[in-house]
């Protein structure tokens, strides 16, 4: 039954835990603090760390009142008797709750340190309760240091803090410390629905799911959204309720935007996301949730089923799992990347809406990345072949695979590249120049760059190809005439003219004043590249419209 106005106190404050099981979701350290007060090792200080709303100052006056109640039962206190019912109310002179926030400086640390010696009035032990310690200035850390370490024996400190990484290591090393984990959402469900029940209101469990979900581990922030849940909702109260107040859409909704996204159905993506915001949904709550539903895809494609869904409800989760299937893993990291830039854009600029649309636009666009993962793969092992009558893929997707696949043949063995089929050149003497272009068209960089260094090649017979180097490169005609470099080189010869090629090697004199290594010394190569014949450059200049208009060499 709810209180009157008059006596009306916030939820948070009306069902705190009063004893160490009721601290949802921090069993171990409430176990730990039973046993050592049950084998009387209490330490001097202890330092609680951990998110907001987890339980620290609760548990901190548990313990206090575990240390003084006279008709404590083991290590849980009685919570009837009036220093229980003080220390709870916060208003015991020997349990002293300090914010650490507004008391941060050396004159209130000073204070502390004169009044410590003082004799309990009516308790066992004098309890200093420091909340946000972390927010004590470097003087009065230090001017703490010494009580610190060497205490009265009546006289416990407990230190509360979210940011323990600000403590000196000097305090730190002078405390028993615990962290208090973030509570899941399951525990924060079962909480509420206590209180649901204790309040006499009727609750949906998808909404009591929603409010669990949106408190992000807090208790206490679950108990304050729940407050004003039920000050605003009706009899019973809906998910419809929950969305109402907070501004945010219902689990369908971004289901069926991120059908279209992932379909690429542009228009239909970003209808849903218009029909939205005319709804009520909040515009910086639908990106939040956007990207909860990305990382919910992303947990999914990754094969983490064991992680419950932020985003949605168990119910939809075949939906993810279907979804996360049909975009890929690749493809889910780089729509969280664009909708992650484009979250901390709109905190900087307006128009966050015509952003939020474009981000929904370029998300639609993102190819099946891991497809294309695929089928990089393919070539590097040597599985991939296209066929004759295969659509060539966009101009733009075309010189992107094409330096995927001269990276994988320049990181992978010589032996293991893939020569794709193209025109078939004529073997026959007069075709030489043809020939070597489409060859250094085809091997990996690396074989390419030592091929490079021949001075000359010759057609010797029906199926033999002569390639000569002048004795300045031996060292590259070393390299090509190794065991895996030839089995390369032969592949990309017979997939060119249709037949096997026996190559042959020849070393030559050099030519006359050739005595530099530089480029601009070596002999002219007859069959020098023509650029319009490489098939990059064939294919920029078709995208762009363009000619070629000067060629420098390197």
């Amino acid at each position: 039954m709810q209180n009157s106005d008059s006596e009306y106190t916030v939820l948070a404050r009306r069902f705190r835990p009063q004893l160490f099981d009721e601290v949802v979701g921090q069993g171990m350290v409430a176990q730990a603090l039973r046993n050592a007060i049950a084998q009387s090792r209490v330490a001097h200080a202890y330092l609680f760390t951990g998110a907001r709303g987890v339980g620290k100052t609760s548990m901190a006056r548990i313990l206090a009142k575990s240390l003084n109640c006279p008709h404590a039962d083991g290590p849980d206190p009685c919570n009837a008797c009036e220093i229980c019912r003080g220390i709870s109310a916060g208003s015991d002179v020997d349990v002293l709750e300090i914010d650490g926030a507004s008391n941060r400086g050396i004159e209130d640390i000073r204070s502390l340190r004169a009044n410590v010696n003082v004799k309990s009035m009516r308790t066992r032990y004098k309890v200093y309760i420091i909340d946000e310690v972390h927010m004590l200035t470097r003087e009065a850390f230090n001017a703490l240091l010494k009580t610190l370490e060497e205490p009265p024996a009546t006289v416990k400190f407990i230190f509360c803090t979210t940011e323990p990484n600000k403590l000196p290591d000097t305090i730190l090393s002078r405390c028993q410390r615990f962290d208090f984990t973030t509570i899941d959402t399951l525990s924060i469900g079962e909480r509420l629905k206590q209180i649901a029940a204790a309040e006499g209101i009727a609750v949906e469990d998808d909404a009591i799911e929603l409010v669990a979900r949106r408190a992000a581990g807090s208790m206490r922030d679950s108990q304050s959204l729940f407050d004003q849940l039920l000050a605003f909702g009706g009899d019973p109260i809906t998910p419809a309720d929950v969305h109402r107040l907070f501004g945010t859409a219902d689990d369908r909704r971004l289901v069926d935007i991120f059908a279209a996204v992932i379909g690429g159905e542009k228009s239909q993506a970003l209808e849903q996301f218009n029909s939205a915001l005319d709804e009520g949904v909040q515009l910086g709550e639908l990106m939040t949730q956007l990207l909860d539903y990305l990382r919910d895809l992303m947990v999914s494609a990754a094969g983490a089923e064991g992680l419950r869904l932020t985003a949605v409800s168990p119910e939809y989760a075949s939906t993810v799992r279907e979804q996360s299937g049909k975009w890929g893993l690749e493809t889910i990291v780089a729509a969280m990347e664009i909708l992650s830039e484009t979250k901390s854009k709109m905190q900087r600029a307006t128009g966050g809406r015509a952003l939020a649309e474009l981000a929904l636009v370029r998300m639609s666009l993102l190819e099946h990345l891991h497809a294309l993962s695929d089928l990089i793969e393919q070539v590097r092992s040597g599985q991939a072949a296209i066929s004759e009558n295969q659509s060539p893929p966009p101009p733009t997707r075309q010189i992107t695979e094409k330096k995927s696949e001269r990276t994988a043949a320049t990181s992978a063995p010589a032996a293991e590249s893939v020569s794709l089929p193209g025109n078939s050149v004529e073997f026959r003497s007069g075709s030489e120049d043809a020939l070597w272009t489409e060859v250094l068209s085809r091997v990996p960089d690396m074989l390419g760059d030592h091929l490079q260094r021949a001075v000359s090649i010759a057609i010797s017979g029906p199926n033999a190809l002569e390639i000569s180097f002048p004795k300045s490169y031996h060292l590259n005609l070393q390299y090509c005439q190794r065991s895996d470099q030839i089995d390369c080189l032969s592949d990309v010869l017979e997939a060119i003219t249709g037949h096997k090629t026996m190559i042959s090697w020849r070393l030559t004199d050099d030519p006359p004043n050739s005595t530099s290594e530089s480029e601009a010394e070596r002999p002219e190569i007859k069959r020098r590249i023509d650029p319009e014949d490489d098939p990059l450059v064939k294919q920029a200049l078709s995208l762009f419209n363009a000619t070629v208009v000067k060629v420098e060499e390197h």
